[in-house]
């Protein structure tokens, strides 16, 4: 008898974000997240951060602990948990192995890594003076603008249109 198809990270559709800082990337996830959540998709993020940075206070027990050396510390309440891990070799972790690390999902949205090899929107705005992105990258699905993309750009999206974007993401992704 055959067996069902079973959910897990084969099945985790993935879509980047990019762009560059300012041009309103988390402005448009927390818009779209909750349209999605809303529809019954199952969404995870991650997010990449430049240098260093901390999730937990200085001074609390989860940041002296971690200070002291201990390569992870995993904080966890009634409500939620996080894992913070060391990295402590001389290259950032790969996407593909941060992905691996999620709870299986329907869709994973990733800020950042807007050069690696995976589907994404670029969002571009007028106002930041960066250049486009997509010409450079085949990975461009769409462009999210507040200005009319060049007539050689992929699907171009409005982006304050946010129930336009869901629906171009849960069209071209499958979800």
């Amino acid at each position: 008898m055959p067996q069902p198809a079973k959910k897990g990270r084969a099945r985790m559709k993935t879509l980047g974000i990019a762009g560059y800082s300012g041009a309103g990337k988390t402005t448009l996830l927390e818009k779209l997240i909750p349209l999605l959540r809303a529809d019954g998709v199952r969404v995870s993020l991650i997010k990449h951060a430049h240098h260093g940075f901390d999730v937990d206070q200085p001074g609390k027990d989860s940041w002296r602990h971690r200070k002291s050396g201990a390569g992870e510390v995993l904080v966890a309440s009634d409500v939620r948990w996080a894992l913070m891990h060391e990295n402590q070799s001389a290259s950032p972790p790969r996407l593909q192995d941060l992905l691996a690390r999620l709870t299986p999902c329907d869709l994973v949205l990733v800020e950042g890594w807007k050069r690696d090899p995976i589907p994404k929107i670029e969002v571009h705005r007028a106002g930041n003076g960066k250049p486009w992105l997509y010409p450079d990258d085949v990975n461009i699905l769409a462009v999210a603008s507040d200005i009319a993309a060049p007539p050689d750009s992929p699907t171009w999206l409005a982006l304050d249109d946010v129930a336009t974007i869901r629906a171009f993401i849960k069209q071209t992704i499958g979800i």
